[in-house]
């Protein structure tokens, strides 16, 4: 009876996390939809890009920036460098005779204390936060303002789109998955606010931001931040913003792992918002999209090895516990092509998720013994023609 009632908790937490929940948002959203004002307005903007030695990308991204479809005089471009130590200094220098002002940091405090410090500096209503990797649809800024134009609107996140030029396993598990996130996205603005953006892309009124701990993911933190002040965080397709995805797993582990950690750092400091009679709709966002999430692989394992003392019962245990070894041996497959780089085909889905859910265990021991990232380490590949 026990092991019964672990497996069909566990099967239940799984289904309403990465099914369940996503449905009834999208269902809530169509009748309860909070419509969002917006207008063609151009307030003066400073987009703020975070450097740490990013000398592959950075001319690239300065152009693309200046090439924005925006009044030059409405444009200010920061580049917050946290004390990088190859040319990425020299190159923002290059360009400062276009109007590119760098700020460099004077010991190496991480991502977000480089931003807070840059935002001290810029003279913008609104502040878009932007990666040297990033590239930026020529409209994306008007895009982007369009719902400050809406008083209640504090924040606004574009829409990422990640290209996998390789056609790697990683980049086909990443773009699914985020496939996923994006209808999410969609839901939970419309019902009110979103629960975090892309880092890459979000604008943020300068009256709204805040001075975050180094320790905090800007890109989650910002969004419980404005939610506090009474203001809404919402998405705004229109404006795109186009990165590659990562090519090794390896390297998607690294920035998982990261992520994951720094995120459950955010919801310990404000754990506050997850009650749900406080803060409602939000709260209850951020329990299912982001604290059922990172618990799905325990739930996972609890439902294998239940599922397993049950098999010798019934057929319907047996059938059961067969499909789930077969899940775990397509990721296994998975992993073991990836490694060889052979082409994954569906493999790539069951692997890419099996990663992000042992990525999550990982990062959850790592939040439990303390460690935290505060500086980080891009790893990029040469580019290929």
């Amino acid at each position: 009876m026990l092991a019964e009632l672990i497996l069909f908790i566990a099967i239940a937490l799984i289904a309403y996390t990465w099914a369940g929940y996503p449905l009834l948002a999208l269902v809530l959203s169509r009748w309860l939809a909070r419509p969002v004002r917006r207008a063609e307005i151009t307030p003066m903007v400073s987009i703020i890009i975070a450097a740490y030695n990013e000398e592959r990308d950075l001319a690239a991204k300065l152009e693309n920036t200046l090439a924005l479809d925006y009044p030059p005089d409405q444009l200010e471009i920061i580049v917050a460098s946290d004390c990088s130590t190859d040319r990425t200094d020299e190159i923002v220098r290059s360009f400062a005779g276009r109007g590119v002002k760098l700020f460099r940091q004077s010991q190496r405090h991480g991502k977000t204390i480089a931003q807070n410090q840059a935002v001290s500096l810029s003279t913008g209503e609104i502040l878009v936060f932007s990666d040297a990797t990033t590239m930026y649809e020529r409209d994306a800024l008007r895009q982007l303002v369009r719902s400050f134009a809406d008083p209640e609107v504090g924040c606004v996140a574009g829409q990422l789109v990640y290209v996998d030029r390789r056609t790697t396993a990683v980049g086909k598990g990443c773009r699914s998955y985020w496939g996923y996130e994006k209808l999410l996205r969609m839901a939970e603005s419309r019902l009110g606010s979103l629960i975090g953006v892309s880092g890459c892309l979000y604008a943020v009124r300068r009256c709204c931001h805040t001075k975050l701990a180094k320790d905090m993911i800007d890109d989650f933190a910002i969004a419980t931040e404005i939610h506090l002040q009474g203001l809404r965080t919402v998405y705004e397709p229109g404006a795109i913003a186009i990165e590659e995805t990562n090519e090794r797993s390896r390297d998607e582990w690294r920035m998982r792992v990261r992520v994951i950690e720094q995120t459950l750092r955010v919801l310990a400091r404000y754990r506050a918002v997850l009650n749900l009679r406080r803060h409602g709709w939000f709260a209850w966002q951020m329990l299912s999209h982001k604290v059922l999430r990172y618990l799905v692989p325990f739930w996972l394992l609890a439902a294998l090895l239940s599922n397993w003392l049950l098999a010798a019962d019934s057929v319907f245990y047996r059938v059961a516990f067969i499909a789930q070894c077969a899940a775990c041996s397509m990721a296994l497959a998975g992993w073991c092509a990836d490694r060889l780089r052979l082409r994954l085909g569906l493999l790539a889905v069951p692997y890419y998720f099996v990663l992000a859910n042992a990525a999550s265990v990982l990062a959850l021991l790592k939040f439990l013994r303390g460690q935290a990232h505060v500086t980080w380490e891009p790893v990029r590949q040469p580019r290929t023609s």
